[in-house]
């Protein structure tokens, strides 16, 4: 099936099943423990073994050897797999050849050996009797050094619109101002963890990833076998974060290893590997210049952002946002890349948007107090509904304004004072800020399966992935809009590669992208079930597990019969993404209280407004927001992975010095959905908001913090240590 018009009504608008906050249909499994996760799977993988990564103690250089005589003398051992033994291995799509380390390294705690022993602690211990012999190279590790010197830098992108320098040469307002954001690690409950198995030359594989048909492409190319003879289950993922997008080294040795030894392997990453060895949120630099009329026009928007990545990585795009977000005729947009030898930097929750807007919207914030305007009013008054690089491109939905009135409104913010520093409560000072969130609306080719079987009930396959977000509740919500049939009458089964290819989880386009080829494939079982039946389509409606046309009303078990009916379909889309501008909008207010004596930060209230299309379950959507404010609130005022400049790793790699909010840093989280339907996204009239919910917060929070102390902090995270020193004297009023 095909997408390419805006769609009108159809079934799904009926909202009986769809838009409900229904419960999650998983949640009784995973209350109860009874969620099959990736290194849980005992029962298909009898005398499991297991596998421990040794990763690179140093960051750049070369493996002269690795002494393994001690580590096999150790009791328990069975096998230890290193790139000398491995075989040769494919590059695949995402350059899955540096997964497995030696001799050269290009990374701190690459991965360059597994121990596979009988027990877990048997191969953890012998993991540490591997004596490396490393000759260590000298590599680049900073960022801000590479910024200062062109000759370290690459591949720098611009983007423009009009004439932004002599725009903002004469502007009468300007604002030019440098912000950083740091590098972040993913964080998520279960780390990278899979189970593998072969039988003959066929592998099995249980892990914890969030594209099924991409990784499984990955390893068959990497591995030098057909896809076909690889079959991947990702039925339950713990989060993700856009670090389980790809093939990763877990996956890689758990299938290397178990076919060394013969046996089912066991393989999870250990947290400081999840930091060193996986994906993570790369730093940035960012120059944001704002030029203004007096009356708050821009006339000049400028943004450019460093980044650095391993070799053939790509720049941190914490620019995308600033090219659609606000109205200004003249444009400078620009990615520069540095090549650094850090752990790869990927998809985070929300790439490029998240840092981007953390600098953008205090720059916003920034210029709003040099016009002497609010900053809401500032945002209204440069407001766009067309693209503002293609002015013929207008946006599907674009209701921005609607979430900033509506959310000054609900949180009260004609109480805030515009001079910050001016609100005390005993200790604390109280301030309030807000900020802007975009994130673009992606579509994805998706398939599914459906079979309705004679005993009424409904199963819908496809290899999409859940990842916490909820997404075998709201594709059982589609298939009994879709079939009339209540919802505990349909059975999902997700994350398998022999199922029919679906978006995947990412980008924000999971929900919206794998609930549409659900509708595809019960939009055709619907038309062979009203041909099976001689009904006309005209008019058709499926309801209470029966379909009624021309004035006749047959029960779907009596027209499937005993054998039942099946059908596979997909949903792709035509070129509504070229002719339209598709976005998500949000707006978000933080109340912040800062101990007047130690700078201690507490944030008191946030709300996000959110206009994201049709929302598909309130209950699971809400969750994604209050989740996303919540990684939000981390990035602001904890989140930073620390680098050591001279051996070129992150220090704080586990989850004692990685700070993450925990319950007593979050307060009440309140969410408002507009009410939206965008018939330009896809027959579902859905877009996302699992991202949305990121951005902008951080930026909230920070200009909370300077509405609070009049302190502004332009390097993340904010800390109280930026804070000591440069707020107003104890014993102000």
């Amino acid at each position: 099936m095909k997408f390419d018009s805006p769609a009108t009504q159809n079934p799904i608008d009926q909202l009986k099943v769809v838009g409900q906050p229904l419960d999650r249909i998983d949640g009784p499994m995973k209350t109860s423990g009874m969620a099959p996760y990736a290194y849980e799977r005992h029962d298909v993988a009898p005398k499991a073994v297991y596998g421990y990564v040794v990763g690179s103690a140093i960051a750049k250089g070369r493996i002269n050897g690795i002494d393994q005589s001690l580590a096999k003398a150790a009791p328990g051992v069975l096998a230890i797999v290193t790139a000398d033994n491995a075989g040769k291995l494919g590059k695949g799509k995402y350059n899955t050849a540096r997964l497995l380390g030696g001799p050269s390294v290009d990374h701190y705690h690459q991965a360059i050996a597994l121990v596979v022993a009988e027990t877990f602690e048997q191969a953890r211990a012998a993991a540490q009797l591997l004596r490396v012999d490393y000759a260590r190279s000298e590599g680049r590790f900073d960022l801000a050094g590479a910024k200062a010197s062109p000759a370290e830098r690459t591949d720098d992108k611009n983007k423009t619109v009009g004439d932004f320098a002599s725009a903002f040469a004469a502007a009468p307002v300007q604002l030019d101002q440098t912000y950083t954001t740091p590098d972040q690690s993913h964080a998520m409950m279960e780390p990278h963890a899979t189970t593998a198995m072969w039988k003959g030359d066929r592998l099995t594989l249980w892990t914890s990833n969030q594209m099924v048909a991409w990784t499984t492409a990955d390893l068959a190319s990497t591995l030098g076998i057909p896809k076909e003879k690889i079959h991947l289950m990702s039925p339950f993922v713990g989060g993700g974060f856009g670090s389980k997008l790809f093939l990763r080294a877990d996956a890689l040795l758990a299938a290397l290893g178990a076919r060394a030894v013969k046996r089912p392997v066991k393989v999870t990453l250990q947290r400081p590997l999840i930091s060193n060895n996986t994906t993570h949120r790369p730093a940035t630099i960012q120059r944001v210049r704002l030029g203004a009329t007096r009356d708050g026009t821009f006339t000049a928007i400028g943004h450019e952002a460093w980044s650095g990545n391993l070799k053939g990585g790509e720049p941190e795009d914490a620019v995308q946002q600033t090219q659609l977000l606000y109205a200004g005729a003249n444009r400078l947009t620009g990615t520069r890349l540095a090549m650094l030898d850090l752990p790869e930097g990927n998809a985070m929750r929300a790439p490029g948007e998240a840092p981007g807007l953390m600098a953008l919207e205090i720059a916003i914030d920034e210029m709003a107090e040099r016009l002497q305007m609010d900053p809401i009013e500032l945002r209204v008054r440069n407001d766009t509904q067309v693209d503002p690089a293609k002015p013929e491109r207008s946006f599907s939905e674009r209701r921005l304004i609607e979430c900033l009135r509506t959310g000054a409104r609900e949180f009260g913010w004609s109480q805030r004072s515009a001079r910050p520093a001016q609100r005390r409560e005993g200790p604390w000072w109280i301030g309030v800020g807000m900020a802007a969130g975009i994130r673009n609306n992606l579509v994805q080719k998706s398939a599914a399966r459906v079979h309705l079987a004679g005993s009424g009930v409904l199963t819908v396959e496809t290899d999409m992935t859940d990842i916490g977000t909820g997404s075998y509740t709201i594709i059982a919500q589609t298939a009994a809009e879709m079939m009339g049939l209540p919802i505990d009458k349909v059975v999902v089964r997700l994350g398998d590669s022999t199922f029919p290819v679906s978006s995947g989880s990412g980008g924000q386009w999971g929900a919206n992208s794998s609930t549409a080829g659900v509708y595809a494939a019960c939009t055709t079982l619907r038309n062979a079930i009203l041909q099976r039946a001689g009904l006309p389509a005209e008019g058709a409606t499926f309801a209470d597990g029966a379909v009624q046309s021309g004035g006749r009303s047959v029960s779907l078990v009596q027209v499937v019969g005993e054998r039942g009916l099946g059908v596979e379909d997909v949903m792709e889309y035509g070129d509504l993404d070229k002719r339209y501008q598709q976005s998500t909008f949000s707006a978000h207010f933080v109340e912040v209280a800062v101990d007047a004596y130690t700078a201690e930060m507490r944030v008191r209230r946030m709300l996000a407004v959110c206009a994201a299309g049709r929302i598909l379950n309130p209950k699971s959507a809400r969750s994604q927001v209050i989740g996303a404010m919540t990684m939000g609130v981390g990035a602001a005022l904890m989140e930073e992975l620390s680098v050591d400049k001279r051996l070129g790793f992150f220090v704080n790699h586990d989850l004692a010095g990685y700070e993450v909010p925990v319950h007593s840093d979050i307060p009440h989280q309140q969410v408002i959905f507009l009410d939206e339907a965008d018939a330009i996204s896809s027959p579902m009239k859905a877009k996302g908001v699992g991202e949305l919910g990121l951005c902008g917060v951080g930026a909230a929070v920070a200009n909370a913090v300077y509405n609070a102390t009049g302190v502004r902090v332009r390097d993340y995270p904010v800390t109280l240590d930026k804070l000591i020193g440069r707020m107003p004297p104890t014993s102000a009023a």
